[in-house]
C-alpha cells in the first residue's frame, strides 16, 4: 500500500480537507499514475452533496486525471514508465456482457466501477484525482498525445468525451446544424468539437454575457434563452441539439427548436425530474436521447481527435486549499471553463 495525500469530502456536503489516503499494490495489470492536473466537474459537486443519491465517504473526488506512468505491473503491455496517460469517469467494468464488449463499458451491464464513489471489485471504495498518485488497470487508462499539454487535456476526460460521444454518434458533421445549450464546463467543449467536425454551431445560453467567448471557441450564433423571440426564431432549425446543463429545462421548448426527425441529447443530469409533453417527440418524430461518457476506444479516439485540432479546454489552474471555492464558483457559474487542481500543491 502506498500512503497519498488527497482531498476529501468527510460527509455529505461538508468542506473538502486535506488528509491521506491508501491506495493499492500495483497488481501484474495495473498502472501506479502519478497524478499533474485533475480537473472539478460539476458531478463532483453533485456526489459530494448526495444530489444524486446516497454516497460513499469519505469521498475523493476527481474523474478528470492526468498525470505521468510511475510503475507497471509485470503483465502490462500497453504503457510504459513515463508515458503521459489519463483516467475518466470508471475504472473497470465486467469485461463481458455484450455491452463492454463492444466498447460501451461506461453502460455495463452489471455497472461500471467508478473512479471515486464507487466499490472496486477488492470490495474498497474507490478514490479519486484529487490526489497524487492512483492505481489503474492498464485496459481503464488512456494516452495522452504529445500535441495536448496535460492541464488542458485534464478535463477531455470526462468534459471532452461527454459530449464528443453524442455528438458522433448522432451526425455532427458538415451539413448539419448543431445547438450546444449551456456554455460551461461542458458546452464549451461541445462548441470547439462540433465546430472541428465541420458543423453549424449554435449556443443557446440563458444570457448574451458570453457571447464574445462563445464566437471565439468556434461558434457561428449565439442566442440568450431568456428572450422569448429566440424560440419564435428558431423554431424547426436544428438537427441536434445537445444540453449540458444540470439545471431542469423547458424540454418542449427545446424540442420545438428541432427539424423534423431531429433529436435533443441530454448530458446534464438535472437533480430533479423534467416535466415533458410527449406530443413534443410525437409530432416531428422527434428523439430526446440520453448520453453518458463514452467508452475507453471511443475516449482514445477523442483525446486523439482533439489533439489533431489543439483543442484542450480552457482552464483556470488552482491550488489544493483552493478547491472549496472553486466548488461555490462552479455552482454560481462563475467559471472560464474548467477549474484544474495543479496536484503538487496537494
Amino acid at each position: 500500500m502506498t500512503t497519498v495525500a488527497a482531498y476529501a469530502v468527510p460527509a455529505p456536503k461538508a468542506p473538502l480537507e486535506r488528509t491521506t489516503i491508501e491506495r493499492r499494490e500495483v497488481g501484474e495489470y495495473d498502472v501506479l499514475i502519478d497524478i499533474k492536473f485533475a480537473g472539478i466537474c460539476h458531478s463532483d459537486i453533485h456526489q459530494a452533496q448526495e444530489g444524486w443519491g446516497e454516497g460513499i465517504f469519505p469521498m475523493v473526488p476527481g474523474h478528470e486525471i492526468a498525470g505521468v506512468v510511475s510503475e507497471i505491473g509485470p503483465g502490462v503491455t500497453k504503457f510504459a514508465v513515463g508515458d503521459r496517460v489519463g483516467v475518466g469517469c470508471m475504472v473497470d467494468s465486467c469485461r463481458e456482457c455484450e455491452n463492454c464488449k463492444a466498447g460501451r463499458e461506461q453502460y455495463c451491464v452489471k455497472g461500471n466501477v467508478p473512479t471515486y464513489n464507487g466499490m472496486g471489485k477488492d470490495g474498497e471504495p474507490t478514490y479519486g484525482g484529487y490526489s497524487q498518485k492512483v492505481v489503474v488497470d492498464e485496459n481503464f487508462v488512456v494516452r495522452i498525445p504529445d500535441g495536448l499539454s496535460l492541464d488542458v487535456a485534464a478535463p477531455l476526460l470526462c468534459a471532452g468525451i461527454t459530449l464528443y460521444s453524442p455528438l458522433k454518434r448522432f451526425g455532427a458533421g458538415p451539413g448539419k446544424k448543431v445547438a450546444i445549450v449551456g456554455l460551461g464546463g461542458l458546452g464549451h467543449m461541445g462548441v470547439k468539437i462540433a465546430h472541428a467536425l465541420g458543423a453549424e454551431v449554435t449556443v443557446l445560453s440563458q444570457s448574451l454575457r458570453k457571447r464574445e467567448d462563445g464566437l471565439k471557441l468556434g461558434a457561428d450564433h449565439y442566442y440568450a434563452t431568456s428572450d422569448p423571440k429566440t424560440f419564435e426564431e428558431l423554431a424547426g432549425t436544428f438537427d441536434l441539439i445537445v444540453s449540458t446543463v444540470s439545471a431542469p429545462l423547458d424540454f418542449n421548448a427545446y424540442l420545438s427548436l428541432l427539424k423534423t426527425e431531429g433529436t435533443l441529447a441530454n448530458v446534464g443530469a438535472p437533480e430533479e425530474p423534467i416535466a415533458l409533453n410527449l406530443f413534443s417527440v410525437i409530432g416531428g418524430g422527434k428523439t430526446l436521447a440520453g448520453s453518458m461518457i463514452g467508452g475507453i476506444a471511443e475516449t482514445q479516439e477523442m483525446l486523439d481527435f482533439c489533439a489533431e485540432h489543439g483543442l484542450g479546454a480552457e482552464i483556470d489552474l488552482i491550488r489544493g486549499d483552493q478547491i472549496n471555492e472553486a466548488y461555490e464558483r462552479v455552482v454560481a457559474s462563475d467559471v472560464r471553463y474548467r477549474f484544474v487542481i495543479d496536484t503538487a500543491t496537494i
